[in-house]
């Protein structure tokens, strides 16, 4: 597997000019000419290609791609792609990766790629018998499911398993495919079409629904990271560190308990895994779907996607368990030239090593959040990254934005938008 960068911290990366940075990154991650040119296009999406995506098509929407810095993932360094139009995420999940390199960053364990494709039998009369039918079929189904040619047969993947469920009068049968490289769902919905008649056969029922599910709870994806109390802290100190982590610990079992900070809490964590997600080309709602679905199923009420402790050195330990279908090979990534891009940023190449780098992401990003959420609040840093957008909004100029963004840094008032009108009319009045 390559890795892209020998050393993800970027010294003064924000401070270069978006195409100094994007320099940077080009050589950092060996990327080639026509990769360069389309991140510097700003979408890199003709009209025909979007054509080739959906249906309808009148235009296109470009979204900020920013990278993230820090991370070292299994011993491996990596800058990170994100797309995502909210202010301070990308730098504060880089901060909170910095945090923990002293430890040796995260660590990571990802399951195969199995999928899941769900077949809903109605009319079946003895729904216990017809599930010790399906099971005993089960080298049947198996081969009717992988009879049609198929790549991902051929190098090894395919319908591996078949399992039942009842679920009041209706018999589910799960088939459990291996996508491989793939997100998987194009192949896995295939599948389930392909095997119904059988399986209504057998059991003398009707199929109606035949479809992938995105709860794909045999495709997990786990981190952990360890961060000292000295790391953690505002000032180096291990004192002022363990105050710190006690307002991180209270926070986290805030949204343990109660499903309406869970909520938002949860929501924090998705901003890194589905910027990543939408960087690459991946199918962030279903991923969004599985991982909050996730989180019900396997707690059996909302709560935390993430876990936080405290271990007997008195270091912060996180960790993170979420399902991520996610591909490297069809879908988008097949047709847009900046998730192709994205990808060679990151350097790899299979399914598994870009569901370990979005999982990380997701554990920094949610640390990032509770650290500032318990401690100076979470509007002090998010505002000042704001302000640019701010002064936009205000009608400034593009010559104009820095300076009532630096006007701005200078109030010892709450910023809101009517302050920056006003920053904004001193400012041309004063030219």
């Amino acid at each position: 597997m390559a890795m892209p960068v020998e050393n993800s911290r970027l010294r003064g990366f924000f401070r270069l000019s978006v195409e100094e940075r994007l320099d940077l990154v080009s050589e950092l991650a060996n990327l080639s000419e026509q990769q360069r040119a389309t991140l510097l296009s700003g979408g890199g999406l003709d009209h025909a290609a979007a054509e080739m995506m959906v249906e309808n098509v009148i235009s296109t929407m470009s979204l900020p791609v920013g990278i993230a810095t820090n991370f070292i993932i299994d011993g491996e360094h990596f800058i990170i792609p994100y797309c995502i139009e909210e202010s301070s995420v990308i730098a504060a999940a880089s901060n909170m990766a910095k945090r923990c390199q002293v430890k040796g960053g995260f660590q990571t364990d990802v399951d195969d790629s199995l999928m899941i494709g769900q077949i809903q039998i109605l009319g079946v009369a003895d729904i216990d018998a017809a599930m010790v039918t399906v099971v005993a079929d089960k080298q049947r189904i198996i081969e009717i499911c992988n009879s049609q040619p198929s790549t991902m047969v051929e190098l090894g993947g395919g319908c591996k398993d078949v399992r039942c469920r009842k679920v009041e009068d209706m018999l589910v049968v799960h088939i459990l495919v291996d996508c491989l490289d793939a997100m998987g769902a194009n192949a896995v919905n295939t599948m389930a079409e392909r095997v119904a008649p059988h399986i209504e056969g057998l059991v003398n029922g009707q199929a109606r629904l035949r479809i992938v599910s995105n709860l794909a709870i045999h495709r997990l994806a786990r981190a952990t990271a360890i961060f000292t109390a000295e790391e953690i802290s505002h000032d180096g100190s291990r004192e002022d560190g363990v105050t710190v982590i006690s307002g991180i610990l209270d926070a986290y079992r805030f949204a343990a308990l109660d499903p309406f900070r869970a909520a938002t809490h949860n929501k924090g964590t998705m901003n890194a895994i589905s910027a990543v997600a939408l960087a690459c080309g991946q199918d962030w709602r279903a991923i969004e779907a599985g991982c909050h679905a996730w989180v019900a199923f396997s707690q059996g009420r909302y709560g935390s996607i993430t876990t936080w402790e405290v271990d007997e050195s008195g270091d912060l330990v996180g960790s993170i368990e979420v399902p991520l279908a996610v591909g490297t090979i069809g879908g988008a990534v097949r047709v847009h030239p900046v998730a192709k891009a994205n990808l060679a940023i990151l350097g790899i190449s299979s399914a598994k090593r870009l569901a370990a780098v979005m999982v990380c992401a997701g554990l920094a990003q949610n640390l990032a959040a509770m650290r500032a959420l318990s401690t100076s609040g979470i509007q002090a840093g998010h505002m000042s990254l704001h302000v640019r957008n701010m002064a936009v909004s205000a009608g400034a100029l593009v010559e104009e934005i820095d300076a009532v963004a630096e006007l701005s840094r200078k109030q010892q008032q709450p910023l809101t938008q009517k302050l920056v009108d006003s920053l904004l009319a001193q400012h041309r009045q004063d030219s």
